[in-house]
């Protein structure tokens, strides 16, 4: 593709772009498409000649589009937002179109410096101190890999330098139940094997229970056992529940154990000062990762990773092949030293982009507004009959289940509430993420996660969505 041709490909591009952002609200929110339509769509095999743009695009219109589950319209309420602002879209033009490298710092000195800007100006906006350093990773899943592989090494005396594992003590790990998926994944990724791993009780409100963690501690000191990291929660992922870091961090001080504090989604509400006391305490840990490719409007993949001790984690990471020194080592920091891959794109661009155009009183504003919105919901919720709230309410995510009289058993409960949030999903009215959940009595029940903070989301919607839900349970079977 010659630079004309991209000139026009590339206007036809944003032209659609733009178009569907403008449009998005006519369209179904969840895919409709069944499982291998898409793929009956194209062509089994590849062409043999190139094809024009023009004939490309058509196909992405007609053959692609229609079939999305559509993440930026006002009533995504499933999973967490992943806000993909037009402003930062942008910037991700941008990193692709230049098409940079980061292996050093001279392979592309713009592509170091403004990652280490955007991490700095982050820092400043969450309100944390200048002891923590910054480096951007692709997801929270391979941030919270990376403080594990740094907790084991640090507990180990860096056994990765002789036998591995195989040197170390018994480590171990511990989390909420109610933790990310991915904790569990980086702790089997990094060595520490299924046993391992401890899941701590809940709290009523889902945090986790520091009494439980405790006599998990000392139990696995007494057996023999070595405590390597604590896995804290600013946001679980079923409730946003918020764990008590000043707690955790005391019983880490205690066992000497690493403390990572996992705020992939709530870490973005930091940026509000009056939100910071959800996470107390966070300037005792040793990492913390928060993802501004959830709510707070970055394209995915860009995740904030932050360290106190940068030397540990170079330390842990680096490789330092012959081909790869410059000058400017020891100058300018080299992250491929910060984290697993050595190649790096130039995310900070769309963070970057994101950050100049909106300014943050203006993602402060938008914030502020998804919180708003939420709590009207709730109250819509605690006025109500026959429905109630499931979990507290900390942030943006509602969690609700509908029981009317006639329904008592657990069992016709749980089915109730996956047929009446399956027949909003299929609606296409909105979508929604039932989810089960176990409560601190080792209770389990099926409730609907209704997560408020898409880009176009404003009351009207919430309001719509409200009458959805009242729409979806009356016509339930009784």
């Amino acid at each position: 593709m010659t630079p004309d041709e991209f000139r026009q490909a590339g206007h036809e591009i944003i032209e659609l772009i733009a178009k569907y952002r403008e449009e998005i609200e006519k369209y179904p929110v969840r895919s409709n498409a069944a499982v291998g339509e898409v793929l009956q769509k194209l062509p089994e095999n590849p062409p043999k000649d190139g094809e024009s743009a023009a004939k490309i695009i058509e196909d992405v219109k007609h053959l692609l589009m229609p079939h999305l589950t559509h993440w930026q319209h006002p009533s995504f309420h499933a999973y967490f937002p992943a806000n993909a602002e037009l402003s930062s879209v942008l910037g991700d033009l941008l990193s692709s179109g230049l098409g940079q490298l980061g292996l050093n710092w001279q392979s592309s000195p713009p592509l170091t410096e403004v990652e280490q800007l955007t991490c700095d100006w982050m820092r400043q906006a969450l309100g944390l101190s200048e002891e923590w350093h910054g480096v951007i990773q692709d997801t929270a899943s391979t941030a919270t890999l990376v403080a594990l592989l740094s907790a084991r090494e640090k507990s180990s005396q860096f056994a990765q330098m002789g036998k591995g594992m195989r040197s170390a003590e018994d480590l171990m790990v511990y989390s909420s139940c109610q933790g990310h998926s991915s904790i569990v994944k980086a702790a089997l990724l990094a060595g520490f094997g299924q046993e391992s791993v401890r899941s701590c009780k809940v709290n009523t409100d889902f945090s986790i229970n520091i009494d439980a963690l405790r006599e998990s501690l000392a139990a696995d000191v007494a057996a023999g056992r070595k405590p390597c990291a604590i896995v804290g929660c600013t946001g679980t992922t079923a409730t946003t529940a918020m764990d008590d870091i000043t707690a955790l961090a005391a019983l880490a001080k205690t066992y000497d154990c690493w403390l990572h504090v996992d705020g992939a989604m709530a870490g973005s509400a930091m940026i509000l000062p009056e939100m910071r006391l959800l996470w107390d305490g966070v300037e005792q840990a040793d990492s913390i990762v928060f993802n501004p490719h959830k709510w707070l409007g970055t394209v995915f993949d860009c995740s904030v990773y932050y360290v106190k001790d940068p030397e540990h984690l170079i330390r842990v990471m680096s490789t330092n092949p012959t081909y790869l020194q410059t000058s400017a080592d020891g100058e300018a920091p080299n992250y491929r030293d910060w984290g697993i891959p050595l190649g790096r794109r130039f995310r900070s661009m769309k963070l970057w982009w994101l950050l100049r155009s909106e300014g943050i009183s203006g993602l402060q504003a938008r914030l502020r507004r998804d919180i708003a919105n939420a709590q009207w919901l709730e109250q819509q919720i605690i006025d109500a009959v026959d429905w109630r709230l499931v979990a507290p309410v900390a942030l943006q995510t509602v969690c609700v289940v509908h029981q009317p009289p006639h329904i008592t058993n657990p069992e016709q409960l749980d089915d109730h509430t996956q047929r009446w949030c399956e027949a909003i999903n299929s609606s296409g009215k909105a979508m929604l993420t039932p989810a089960k959940l176990t409560r601190a009595d080792g209770q389990s029940l099926w409730m609907v996660r209704i997560s408020i903070g898409a880009l176009a989301t404003e009351r009207r919607h919430i309001e719509k969505l409200w009458q959805v839900l009242q729409s979806a349970v009356a016509d339930q079977p009784h």
